[in-house]
């Protein structure tokens, strides 16, 4: 039996809307409260008026039950932009038994109790991206089943090291704080995903262990060497865009590897692909390439994106992409072979390789 019922919570008041959704099957609830979105023609306040609502915001915290109204045996909890600063008031160690995942973004929370979260026992996923986090202390220690945990946008300068009391970790968040090192994470075998992106990393190390990891994800940080990798024999997906790096290498031990993002570094050369022939995305855009080679190997490539480079002109094409069957998309915009010769441009690209079906942002029409 199944049962719907749709409720949106604003501060004090309840009432039945298209708000936030409570979904109940096999007698497992999900409970989703969020403040709505305010219509841009319901009000009329003055500029000053929304900055001054804004500050407000951000200093006032909501610390009321939005939860006294579910039953016990709800698993699925998110709780989003609700100005929520202490976690006290809602009594969620009265889901423990039931309670799977736990979404509690875009608050104000700076303090994990470890009082609530020890009773989590059955916690899966946690998710507190953009709150005011700066350490975890002993919070998590009690959470033996957690597979996915999101600390991005929050202030932590160091990974935590109390993540070895949650060995089932298989995806990791810690977009936007303020690491300078990795570190803490060598005994979590099972990770899959660990994204880092937006810190202030400038080394690719303590790695060595994650032999199960499957996507790596560094953009914008300061790294300045690709390192570190030849045990990650399982990575598939490596993100290292808007970082420092002036060489492609360090890239031998990762046969599996399908997806390659390089954009916005400083590489002057293709090269050190020769292991990686399981690619079908590379991304070298926004460097400093002068000459397309060293690719012609790269048999399942379906993406490359080699725009705002130094392409001088279009000769490479058929000797290192035309017998790439599987290529469909190319983005080469931005290169001289492009803006020196805009009006043939893309005729020339299309008969050098018809088998694409999408050259730089546009579709190419079958004939």
């Amino acid at each position: 039996m199944e049962h719907n019922q749709d409720i949106s919570v604003t501060g004090e008041s309840t009432r039945n809307d298209a708000g936030a959704t409570v979904a109940t099957e096999k007698q497992a609830l999900c409970a989703r409260v969020e403040l709505p979105t305010q219509n841009a023609d319901a009000t009329a306040e003055s500029d000053e008026d929304h900055v001054a609502a804004d500050v407000d915001k951000e200093e006032e915290e909501d610390n009321g039950d939005f939860l006294e109204d579910f039953p016990d045996n709800t698993d699925d909890l998110e709780l989003v932009h609700l100005r929520i600063g202490s976690l006290s008031h809602l009594r969620l160690p009265r889901f423990a038994q039931h309670l799977r995942r736990l979404c509690l973004r875009q608050n104000l929370i700076s303090h994990l109790d470890a009082g609530i979260f020890h009773t989590l026992v059955n916690l899966e996923e946690l998710d507190l991206y953009d709150n005011k986090v700066k350490y975890l202390g002993d919070a998590l220690d009690k959470l033996p089943k957690l597979k996915s945990l999101d600390l991005s946008f929050n202030l932590f300068k160091n990974v935590p090291e109390r993540l070895e009391h949650m060995p089932l970790l298989e995806t990791i968040y810690f977009v936007q704080n303020r690491l300078t090192k990795i570190s803490g994470l060598g005994s979590l075998v099972q990770l899959r995903s660990l994204e880092l992106g937006g810190n202030k990393i400038r080394k690719i190390e303590n790695l060595e262990t994650l032999v199960n990891l499957e996507e790596l994800w560094l953009g914008k940080n300061k790294l300045v060497k690709i390192e570190g990798l030849s045990t990650l024999k399982n990575l598939k997906i490596l993100s290292l865009q808007s970082n420092r790096i002036t060489k492609l290498e360090g890239l031998e031990g990762l046969e599996n590897l399908d997806q390659l993002y390089l954009s916005h570094n400083g590489i002057k050369k293709i090269e050190g692909l020769e292991s990686n022939s399981n690619l079908t995305t590379l991304d070298i855009g926004n460097n400093f390439v002068e000459v397309l080679e060293n690719v012609s190997h790269l048999t399942q490539l379906t993406e490359l994106w080699m725009n705002g480079n130094q392409i001088p002109d279009l000769r490479a094409l058929d000797t290192q992409l035309r017998s790439i069957s599987t290529l469909e998309t190319l983005y080469l915009e931005g290169n001289p072979c492009q803006t020196s010769d805009m009006a043939n441009y893309r005729r020339k690209v299309k008969l050098a390789l018809p088998q694409l079906k999408q050259i730089d942002a546009t579709y190419v029409k079958p004939t």
